[in-house]
């Protein structure tokens, strides 16, 4: 399989009311952009080599950060006024106290729900995923407003689908969502384990991608209008930004430079070499198509997701610094992989907001918190977040436990010869 780029592809589709929107994106050509001042002590990242590992794993600085300079640098203009988050918690279970005034819109975000029952990690059985999938409907039909769901990968475990009508598509995903929950659309990307046995690793054509589908009234299948790709929803002031960032597998590995990372999983696939290539290929296209939604996109909120929380960044620290960029954008990051939902165990991008989203009930338990994401858009446009989660021993039980045995009776000859019982 010889490494073929991607075509990058453009196609408007008219919204309700003749708004054109582009799905499927064609780079702008190359820009001298203006040097900007470098953020100590993080340090500049030199786009001929991808940039250096982060010294240490650490918080960003509350402050509102400046862009570096590098290859994904944009313009700073003078941070907007933006209303308070809500006092709620967005560690709480339950939905914060709504604005004032009819709201815009709510969305919901799942991710690593895929189960497989012949192989799988511990959760136990379709058990939580099912009732996931259940908690997902009720609160559907209690907002009454959701208009698309973020799906952040690992959609059919272990090793993806082999086709565009392939029986996965029923056994993991229609007959497990209940049709309310499919009548909008379900935006997404590729997780690690999609990859293995789909066309598209070895294909440079998104055209023979199992789970591409650029058709947004298609609901039969997810909205992926290739392997990067952006969708605006301007009644509610937000653009939805889908980033294929597989490449980044290995970035829990801090000390590797973002040069040293390959899409492990690509030795799954009928294709190493093909895969590596590809992998690579779509990274470079996710950061520039981040760079040219944060410098053109109109919209006050950009929801921005791939299949990896920001932790997984580090080895390109201009990237999580533009994450943490509010000058022109409230950003929100969603990320999966990891199988927790909570936004404590992150890279923090403040004065924006991240979350990772790995608890679908597909694989196992990495953490305490299984279930998935609420976003509501209030009557002001601000995006507010909060988990709902099941009970975790629905999902991951503990072990049974079994009785210790019971110790055989000592021999006459031990006792009498003071020789310690062995057991």
């Amino acid at each position: 399989c010889g490494v073929q780029r991607a075509p990058l592809l453009r196609r408007a589709r008219p919204e309700a009311g003749g708004t054109a929107l582009y799905s499927v994106w064609t780079p702008p050509p190359p820009q001298a952009l203006p040097l900007l001042p470098t953020l100590e002590p993080l340090p500049v990242w030199n786009p001929t080599d991808w940039g250096a590992a982060l010294p240490a794993v650490a918080p960003l600085p509350v402050a509102p950060l400046p862009v570096l300079a590098h290859e994904l640098a944009v313009p700073v203009a003078e941070p907007t006024s933006k209303p308070a988050p809500s006092t709620t918690s967005e560690a709480a279970t339950q939905a914060p106290a709504p604005v004032p005034g009819p709201r815009r819109g709510s969305f919901m975000v799942i991710g690593d729900w895929g189960y497989d029952a012949g192989l799988h990690g511990n959760v136990d059985g379709t058990t939580c995923q099912k009732t996931i999938a259940q908690r997902m409907l009720e609160k559907f039909e209690e907002l009454g407003d959701v208009r698309f769901i973020i799906n952040v990968g690992d959609s059919f475990y272990p090793q993806g689908l082999s086709g565009k009508d392939d029986p996965q598509w029923d056994t993991k995903w229609r007959n497990v969502y209940h049709e309310k929950l499919r009548s909008v659309p379900w935006y997404s990307v590729y997780g690690n384990h999609d990859y293995h046995h789909d066309p598209c690793a070895c294909s440079g054509d998104p055209n023979d991608c199992a789970q591409v589908n650029w058709d947004v009234e298609d609901l039969t299948r997810f909205y992926m209008p290739g392997y990067n790709w952006y969708r605006a929803h301007e009644d509610m002031d937000l653009e939805v930004v889908a980033l294929d960032l597989n490449k980044f597998m290995e970035g829990w590995n801090m000390s590797a430079k973002a040069h040293e990372l390959k899409f492990n999983d690509c030795q799954w696939t009928k294709c190493p070499g093909a895969c590596y290539g590809n992998a690579d290929a779509r990274a470079d296209q996710a950061f520039d198509l981040f760079r040219e939604r944060f410098e053109r996109s109109k919209a006050r909120n950009l929801l921005v997701f791939s299949h990896y929380p920001t932790d997984y960044f580090s080895s390109v620290p201009a990237f999580l610094n533009n994450l943490s960029n509010n000058s022109q954008h409230d950003i929100i990051f969603f990320g999966g992989h990891r199988h927790n939902v909570d936004n404590t165990t992150t890279w923090k991008t403040p004065p924006n907001r991240n979350w990772v989203v790995g608890g679908g009930g597909g694989w196992s338990c990495d953490g305490p918190s299984q279930g998935f994401l609420v976003g509501t858009v209030g009557a002001d446009y601000w995006v507010d977040t909060y988990p709902m989660l099941v009970d975790y021993d629905l999902c991951c039980p503990p072990p049974p436990t079994t009785p210790a045995p019971t110790p055989e009776p000592t021999s006459m000859s031990e006792e009498s010869s003071g020789t310690p019982p062995l057991f």
